[in-house]
């Protein structure tokens, strides 16, 4: 009898969890417009944009991926995982067969309705401004079910290491007209994107203003026209940079006074994601030597 009347109440406390477990169900809407329902915290991850990869990692829930694009590089504990596909090609089966209950990927990317109809769950989220970091941030750590205390204890600490960089700047660093590029085309950041913002923060001027886009493709002449005080320039474009008609002439690349990040380096400053704090050092370590070297 006493095993059965045991029996009888480990039956009813599992019908009220399962109850209960059903009405914490968390609605989600993320960058589509779409609202995801999050039945509970997933255990198996598949992240197919390296911001969102390093977001799930800066949350403390690495553990949980399964899977991610083949961009995603840090950080180095992800380095065993499979890799499947990008943004724009991703391998469907690859990620079929994780068996994942929560795929991250971009809104740009390919692939979430074909997910979907395999009945996989998708978030899309793509945070293109500081504000969308932090909005992400919160938005994944609730699908983790990591508590809102402890994502926005990691937001104020990016927000207040990108704070500090900008105090490290010294007067005479200040000012400068930046180009930035983000790739060849070429393709720049202009004011209205994360890297505009950043650099906005650190006390430096943009030569392409909001209204292009975030990241738009321009005129290799404009360029030139604008004459920037100073570049900051990755591996993918910097070896081509001198054969553009007029550029061995900038008084940017006359005096030296272009920064040439490394691929590593590239990926952090390129990236709208939790290491914005490690941009926000490179691009203010940038401003101040050349400013110095160069005045």
């Amino acid at each position: 009898m006493p095993k059965t009347i045991a029996l009888i109440r480990l039956l009813a406390w599992c019908l009220l969890w399962s109850i209960g477990g059903a009405s914490q169900a968390l609605v989600l809407r993320d960058d589509r417009q779409v609202d995801v329902t999050i039945n509970q915290p997933p255990q198996r991850i598949v992240s197919l944009l390296p911001s969102l990869t390093e977001t799930v990692c800066a949350l403390g829930q690495c553990q949980k991926l399964v899977g991610v694009d083949r961009y995603s590089n840090w950080p180095e504990r992800i380095a065993h995982l499979p890799r499947m596909g990008g943004g724009l090609d991703p391998n469907i089966e690859s990620v079929v067969a994780a068996k994942p209950d929560l795929v991250l990927m971009a809104t740009s990317a390919r692939g979430a309705a074909r997910f979907e109809a395999l009945g996989l769950k998708v978030l899309a989220l793509e945070p293109n401004t500081h504000i969308d970091v932090q909005r992400v941030m919160h938005i994944v750590a609730k699908a983790l079910a990591v508590p809102e205390a402890e994502s926005e204890r990691v937001w104020r600490t990016i927000d207040a290491a990108v704070n500090t960089a900008a105090q490290s700047i010294p007067a005479q660093a200040k000012g400068q007209w930046v180009y930035f590029e983000v790739g060849p085309a070429p393709h720049g950041a202009s004011e209205s994107s994360f890297i505009g913002e950043t650099l906005l923060r650190l006390g430096a001027r943009n030569i392409l203003p909001a209204s292009l886009g975030p990241f738009p493709k321009i005129n290799p002449e404009f360029v030139v026209k604008a004459q920037p005080d100073l570049i900051m320039v990755g591996d993918s474009s910097f070896a081509e940079m001198g054969a553009r008609p007029g550029w061995q002439n900038m008084r940017a690349i006359r005096s030296q006074r272009v920064c040439h990040f490394k691929a590593e380096e590239s990926d952090v400053l390129v990236r709208a994601g939790p290491r914005m704090d490690e941009a926000a050092r490179l691009m203010a370590q940038c401003l101040i030597s050349k400013a110095r070297t160069n005045p």
